[in-house]
């Protein structure tokens, strides 16, 4: 039985150079191998997956797994590389792919590695190859992490954001055999920033909470480096960087008893002197920087000053391990719709919906909208009056399908709209029409003067004639300059109209169907049309995509009081 299915050629480089083996001499090795091996294999039946700038440490490359998406609808016969690492430099990687590629029948060339999975000894030395390749990837990790603990133990700054509390001053690291110098960085403390980081070492060991010491900081208007208001996560950030602890007998015991790796003596420990910490964090491409056990830290003494002394860094740290092994999510509503939608319209933060223990007439738990500026601070900066959330989201539902309706003042809005459109459009073709007709004439007489210059031979006729042809061309290029602005304000009406309607269909779907959708539906529905909801105190405000200037304002007449807490919400 003949295999209809194609024969890939992928290659990979891990960043444009111009050197070795680029993409395009790859797939050449490849197609001559092809052809010289495989003679059955016609050039419409060979598809070309090609990834340049990615790494061969993973597999998440997007041409690779197009490919991969390919086999697995058994389109492809056989994958010939240039060469095993352009696949992979992960054994545990390349033994997933084969075994997926055996359960698709598909079978792996390697040409440069002369390695053919069809047959069973091409089997077993790819799999031994992969073995060295992985050995080579993992001694050149290794490699890399020596020469940073070399310079961890040299106590210095080995880069990246400065920590708060420092700035980063470039020394002489070194003098080569032949008196050149080799740049080196230390930490040099920011004295202002310095009394910042120690100032919240005390809250937090005062309150024993992240939220309570955010809450400080923000009721004092108290900022990082950057200007912008502390959050739980930047609190956190400092509290578990080991760069401000003092190298003192403390913090010498603690990374003792806690297995740590120490690169310096016990005589180091000075109480002066600050740490520096390599493999804190697991960082892995696409994923959150995990911190890892202390453990797994290796650390030394460096040459910067320590701000804070071992007891008190010592026991924030765990402080935060404690909190952590006992933190819960606070319960929230699973049913509220306006979540990201919702904003503060005295302080402009986004509102969130927070349960009670009341239940309304309907049986439902009551949740409130709370703005977060207001809870953080505990109401210091802002005192904004809390909507009831269960109120609120039905009577906006209740006025998107009020808004649909032909006669809803939002809709006579919108055909308004259409019809200034229509009547701008008109005006528009109507001067187009004349603009058009105003340069054609020109034009034929530019055309006239340029044969009655021909014929004439006086030169003060010709001259006179130049000045008229100059004359009559600077007209037509200013009738072409408002011919080209009314152009692009029919097709910016065209495509506001487009907009409106757009919209109209939108409200329209939404209000019809709307009651029977469940939460999540009715969640994205709004989200769709929805550009922002305000809610000033009193009134709520509801602005929406595909208008002038991306909103409107809605307010009607009508005044619905909200139950529970008394609040009059208008729209």
């Amino acid at each position: 039985m003949i295999d209809l299915r194609k024969t890939a050629i992928y290659s990979r480089k891990s960043k444009f150079t111009g050197k070795g083996e680029s993409i395009e001499s790859q797939v050449d090795i490849c197609r001559t191998h092809i052809k010289k091996y495989f003679t059955d294999v016609e050039e419409d039946d060979i598809l070309i997956f090609e990834d340049e700038g990615y790494s061969g440490g993973n597999t998440n490359r997007p041409q690779f797994q197009k490919m991969l998406k390919e086999c697995r609808q058994n389109n492809i016969c056989k994958i010939v590389c240039y060469k095993l690492d352009r696949i992979s430099r992960s054994i545990s990687d390349f033994i997933k792919l084969t075994e997926e590629l055996k359960l698709h029948n598909v079978d792996f060339v390697s040409i440069n590695d002369n390695f053919d999975t069809h047959t069973s000894t091409g089997r077993a030395m790819l799999t031994m190859t992969m073995v060295f390749a992985q050995l080579e990837r993992e001694t050149i990790a290794e490699r890399i992490r020596d020469n940073m603990l070399y310079l961890a133990r040299d106590g210095r700054w080995l880069g990246g954001n400065t920590p708060t509390g420092y700035r980063s001053v470039e020394t002489v690291g070194s003098v080569t055999v032949d008196g050149r110098k080799r740049k080196a960085h230390m930490l040099e403390i920011v004295e202002e920033e310095a009394r910042l980081v120690k100032l919240i070492y005390s809250k937090f060991l005062e309150y024993k909470s992240l939220t309570q010491t955010e809450t400080y900081m923000i009721q004092h208007d108290i900022l990082t480096k950057q200007g912008k208001p502390f959050t739980r996560f930047a609190l956190k950030n400092i509290l578990q960087n080991p760069v401000y602890l003092i190298a003192d007998e403390q913090a010498w015991n603690y990374f003792t008893a806690a297995d740590t790796e120490i690169y310096s003596d016990k005589e180091q420990f000075d109480g002066i002197h600050g740490m520096m910490v390599y493999n804190k964090t697991n960082q892995q491409t696409g994923r959150t920087n995990v911190i890892n056990a202390v453990s797994d830290w290796v650390i030394s003494v460096g040459k910067h000053t320590g701000l804070i002394n071992g007891a008190d860094w010592v026991e924030a740290h765990k402080l935060l391990y404690q909190n952590k092994s006992k933190s819960y999510r606070k319960p929230k509503s699973n049913v509220a719709l306006l979540s990201g939608l919702l904003c503060c319209g005295h302080c402009g933060s986004f509102m969130r919906p927070k349960l009670t223990q009341r239940r309304n007439k309907d049986g439902e738990l009551i949740y409130d909208y709370l703005c977060e500026l207001k809870e953080k601070s505990k109401s210091q900066k802002c005192d904004i009056k809390r909507p009831n959330g269960n109120e609120l989201d039905r009577l906006v539902c209740e006025e998107v399908k009020k808004l649909a309706a032909d006669t809803s003042d939002f809709m006579k809005h919108l055909k308004r709209g259409l019809r200034n459109m229509d009547y701008n459009n008109e005006s528009y073709q109507e001067s187009l029409k004349h603009l058009r007709k105003s340069k054609t004439k020109y034009e034929n007489q530019i055309k006239n003067l340029l044969q009655t210059l021909a014929q004439s031979e006086d030169s003060a006729a010709t001259s006179y004639i130049l000045n008229q042809i100059n004359e009559i061309d600077s007209k037509i290029k200013a009738i072409e300059k408002q011919i080209n602005e009314y152009l692009e304000l029919a097709n910016s009406n065209t495509s506001s109209e487009e907009d409106f309607e757009i919209l109209s269909e939108m409200l329209s779907n939404t209000a019809n169907y709307i009651d029977e959708m469940t939460v999540e539906q009715k969640r994205n529905a709004l989200r769709s049309i929805i550009h922002k909801i305000v809610w000033d105190g009193e009134n709520v405000h509801i602005y929406f995509f595909g208008s002038e200037d991306s909103q409107i304002d809605l307010s009607n007449d009508e005044i619905s009081r909200a139950a529970e807490i008394g609040l009059q919400m208008k729209y």
